[in-house]
């Protein structure tokens, strides 16, 4: 059975400009989208994740968590961004759950230790029970215990790629506000590897709003270095805004976006 990794990034389900707002309604049609390709394939296995957009991030740049965590007024902050991290998962799992979805949410907090930014050990043993039992483990952008920062974020991507390596999903999907990753001259770049990745690499720009773990040319970076170390992995980088997208994408019935390759 194929598993799926799903990010619904923080550009999609929150206005990154402006501090804790759910888009609840674009959050209803990716939730009602994921459940009817599951109810069209039962065996589809999922696991959801979901960015920290203007909950995580604006209170983690107001206290500078990613850089590290040492005095009393920081580990005050490490707390308040964990704190709108779980506000922003309890959201986002009211409207799964409401959509008809088997979702049991995943704190990474509760298991993970990092260091330098770098996950080394997260506990997979619960996800992979969920998965087993036909549930979709929820994931999320947490805040860390990190052996040399003291404490740090943990973006989505960075618990996607430590559960990839243990996991071994075949496709990740990647939905944010935006159709795909553009070039230079804003087409939508059908196709990302190692062999074209330096030549367009110039063009990929940064984040539209507040974001303490990187930009578009970060996130492709990492995605192209986790598909050259898992052999057949496939990321896509699509739009979550245009209806019908993600269904279809589910069910193998459209490509839409960039895919990325080793």
């Amino acid at each position: 059975m194929t598993l799926t990794f799903i990010k619904l990034g923080g550009s999609l389900i929150t206005d990154k400009r402006e501090s804790q707002t759910f888009r609840a309604d674009l959050m209803r049609q990716a939730a009602a989208e994921i459940a009817a390709a599951h109810r069209a394939d039962p065996s589809l296995k999922l696991l959801i994740g979901h960015g920290s957009g203007s909950f995580g991030h604006v209170a983690a740049q107001k206290h500078g968590t990613m850089q590290g965590v040492h005095t009393p007024e920081q580990w005050i902050g490490f707390a308040e961004v964990a704190y709108v991290a779980r506000k922003l998962n309890t959201l986002v799992m009211e409207v799964l759950y409401d959509a008809g979805l088997p979702v049991i949410a995943v704190s990474p907090f509760a298991s993970a230790l990092s260091s330098d930014g770098k996950i080394t050990s997260l506990e997979t043993r619960s996800v992979q029970a969920a998965l087993d039992h036909a549930l979709i483990p929820v994931v999320y952008g947490d805040v860390s215990l990190d052996a040399l920062r003291g404490g740090t974020i943990i973006s989505t991507e960075t618990v996607f790629d430590y559960l990839t390596e243990r996991l071994i999903p075949q496709r990740i999907f990647l939905l944010g506000e935006v159709e795909g990753v553009y070039d230079a001259a804003g087409a939508v770049i059908p196709h990302i590897n190692n062999a074209n990745f330096a030549e367009i690499a110039a063009a990929l720009g940064g984040s539209g709003g507040t974001d303490v773990t990187g930009g578009m040319a970060s996130k492709v970076r990492g995605m192209l270095d986790l598909a050259t170390r898992l052999q057949g992995l496939q990321t896509r980088i699509f739009g979550g805004i245009t209806a019908g997208q993600l269904e279809s994408a589910l069910l193998g019935q459209s490509a839409p976006g960039t895919l990325i390759t080793a």
